[in-house]
């Protein structure tokens, strides 16, 4: 192939990589808006559970954080290329 044309496509996809990490971001996001809710919600009705929903909640957090970890992860490999 042509270097320029190399070249226009390499300026495009680092765009759509952020693009999509963006809109990939959103679930966890909203996962995370969900679970702490539920800690809150569960913690106001029976607050001698505090405990235990915080462990879960946070437990549940870093298994959704994960997601956007390894989209951030994908971004980079993708915008390096």
């Amino acid at each position: 192939m042509n270097d320029a044309v190399l070249a226009q496509t390499a300026n495009i996809n680092p765009g759509l990589a952020a693009i999509g990490y963006g809109l990939g971001a959103i679930g966890p996001g909203i996962g995370v808006g969900l679970i702490f809710a539920a800690v809150i919600n569960g913690t106001a009705r029976q607050p001698e559970a505090r405990g235990k929903l915080q462990t879960i909640g946070y437990s549940t957090f870093v298994l959704t954080e994960v997601l956007a970890l390894i989209g951030i992860v994908v971004y980079f490999i993708a915008s390096t290329k």
